[in-house]
């Protein structure tokens, strides 16, 4: 062996031709086989992303496609549930292709328009909106809750459409939209007397009545509020906006989210606090509603110039000091005699606690009580007159 210097050495080396075809070769295969095994790779990662879209897609075409649900049961009956589809070309012709002159509002859904069928039908549609918090499962919650529902102080739901990224859902038309627009509107509230107050007050308990004990399934609102409470051209109350509602089957009576959803202010202390809700919440929401339907002022942002305390809190002073007539509306003059006998009922120390706040049918029977009583003494001052005369 021959060690070399370290400033190195040319050598020539002579090989075959044919060993030199072989070393080429080698090579060149070595190569090919190397971009083969690249490609495949390569391939098959996007082949799986592929497959990923289009499944992803699939599965939520699947998820509606004919909003057919066999597992929407009630004490282990099953039951298919079928629910109209409108074609988008027929929504967007109904709304003039949802022209801002045909929009009634927006929600946490999105935008509500207003929208003839061919058949001159008018309804409310609900546009799923993009930017919305709420998604899917909301849009789907509401199908579910409310497609089989038939009560008059629930919103009829008529259908619903999905095609590509639009959910929209089709409902009956209330021509005086929604009690909000009544009572906090200082013009408007004057066309709510105490008469259509009180019935509006009483369609509302029997709607969630319905809900909480008379319907198939026991659902629990979670959203009970006044822009929720949708009035009829004859000022018939109907409970709308299901997106958040929760179903209990069997003999549960409460349960409990980290989620806390629902607009504050109608929350029940054990809800907001806690993610504690059951009937009770609902029925905190409603007593709430009372007191804003009696007074026309809005619990949430209310704070009373003298004592800074909000509706609720304002109210129970007044209750306490024996002063409950000072909360009512003063639009309503002196012809609300029942406003103290409702809206005090409410404050009585064993309806504010969670354990004791009174039942949705309890609720019912008092205010029917209240409007008996009404009834009783408005017929005595009418005697009263006519025996003067």
């Amino acid at each position: 062996m021959k060690v070399f210097s370290q400033d190195g050495q040319d050598l020539y080396i002579r090989l075959a031709n044919s060993e030199l075809d072989n070393i080429t070769k080698k090579r060149h295969s070595s190569r090919i086989r190397r971009e083969a095994i690249i490609f495949a790779s390569s391939t098959l990662v996007m082949g799986i992303l592929i497959l990923g879209v289009i499944s992803y897609v699939w599965k939520k075409r699947q998820s509606f496609k004919g909003i057919t649900r066999k597992d929407y049961n009630n004490e282990g009956g099953n039951e298919d549930m079928e629910l109209p589809i409108f074609d988008m070309t027929d929504i967007a012709n109904a709304t003039c292709n949802f022209s801002s002159n045909n929009k009634l509002g927006e929600g946490g859904f999105g935008p509500v328009y207003r929208g003839t069928l061919k058949g001159g039908q008018v309804v409310a549609i609900k546009r799923l909106s993009k930017n919305s918090g709420q998604g899917l499962d909301e849009f789907k919650n509401e199908v579910f809750s409310i497609a089989k529902l038939q009560h008059r102080n629930l919103v009829k739901l008529l259908g619903c459409c999905i095609q590509g990224n639009e959910k929209m859902l089709i409902y009956e038309y209330m021509h005086n939209k929604s009690l909000d627009t009544f009572i906090f509107d200082h013009t408007r509230s004057t066309l709510l007397d105490w008469h259509n107050r009180i019935r509006i007050i009483c369609g509302i308990a029997r709607g969630l009545l319905y809900l909480h004990q008379d319907s198939r399934l026991r659902i629990i609102h979670r959203d009970l509020k006044a822009s929720n409470i949708l009035l009829d051209d004859s000022m018939n109350p109907k409970i709308s906006d299901f997106g958040l509602a929760r179903t209990f089957g069997g003999d549960q009576t409460e349960d409990q989210t980290k989620r806390i959803v629902g607009t504050y202010g109608y929350m029940s202390p054990e809800y907001a606090g806690h993610g504690k809700f059951s009937i009770k919440s609902d029925i905190f929401s409603f007593g709430v509603l009372v007191l804003e339907i009696v007074s026309g002022k809005r619990n949430q942002g209310y704070c009373h110039l003298d004592d800074h305390l909000n509706l609720l809190g304002h109210a129970w002073r007044l209750w306490i000091e024996e002063k409950a007539t000072e909360l009512i509306d003063k639009s309503l003059g002196n012809k609300c005699t029942l406003s103290d006998q409702v809206s005090t009922y409410w404050l009585k120390p064993e309806n504010k606690m969670p354990k004791t706040k009174p039942t949705k049918r309890k609720t019912g029977e008092e205010i029917e009580r209240c409007l008996k009583e009404n009834k009783r003494e408005q017929n005595t001052k009418e005697i009263d007159k006519h025996s003067k005369l």
